[in-house]
């Protein structure tokens, strides 16, 4: 239907996540429309970006200096990791503004079904900063999926015997929400999670 260098295109496109066929074949288009400075521009912002990031060798997020911006600011406090599945992650923390400590990126979650476990990870990683600087404690902000919370059980395992606090971001009810809309489970998380209220 489409010449062979278009339906290349269109299924690059597709091959990312939440892309399906419909979006992949309008931003194919799209691309074919660009002036060929802007197409180009385009291109070697994806080339650039791939050779020149590679990841912080402190807390494993995409970077390109060495450490990362996060962990060579002297206003964070180490003493406070912040373990999360993605480098995307760090931006969704950072934009609460609430977080001053720094971070770790698991760069996913166990899951033997797609047949990801430890070792595919950044656990190891994670156990080395533990054991080698002083971190009094590790916040679980893996996202609240079975396979989010069976990542922070396992790694809450390994790090017990270093004697750090370990935490879990709390789950509950977004902000807006109706409490007859919301599901058992995300209830009984919000009730688990609640806080005095001080005055």
């Amino acid at each position: 239907m489409y010449a062979p260098p278009i339906a290349n295109l269109i299924d690059m496109f597709a091959r990312m996540p939440g892309v399906g066929r419909k979006s992949a074949v309008r931003m194919a288009f799209y691309v074919m429309g660009l002036p060929a400075s802007e197409a180009e521009a385009f291109a070697d912002a994806v080339r650039v970006a791939k050779e020149t990031v590679v990841l912080c060798e402190t807390c494993q997020s995409y970077t390109d200096t060495q450490p990362c911006a996060i962990c060579s600011d002297a206003k964070r406090n180490r003493a406070v990791i912040c373990v999360v599945e993605n480098p995307k992650d760090v931006e969704a923390m950072e934009k609460t503004h609430e977080f001053s400590g720094v971070y770790h990126v698991l760069h996913g979650v166990i899951s033997p079904i797609d047949g990801i476990g430890p070792d595919d990870l950044k656990v190891r990683e994670l156990l080395e900063r533990v054991a080698a600087e002083d971190v009094q404690e590790i916040i679980m902000a893996t996202n609240p999926s079975v396979e989010g919370e069976a990542t922070a059980l396992y790694l809450a395992k390994l790090l017990t015997p270093f004697g750090v606090k370990i935490t879990r971001i709390a789950h509950g009810i977004p902000v807006g929400a109706d409490l007859e809309y919301t599901d058992e489970v995300t209830l009984a998380r919000a009730l688990d999670g609640r806080r005095e209220i001080t005055l």
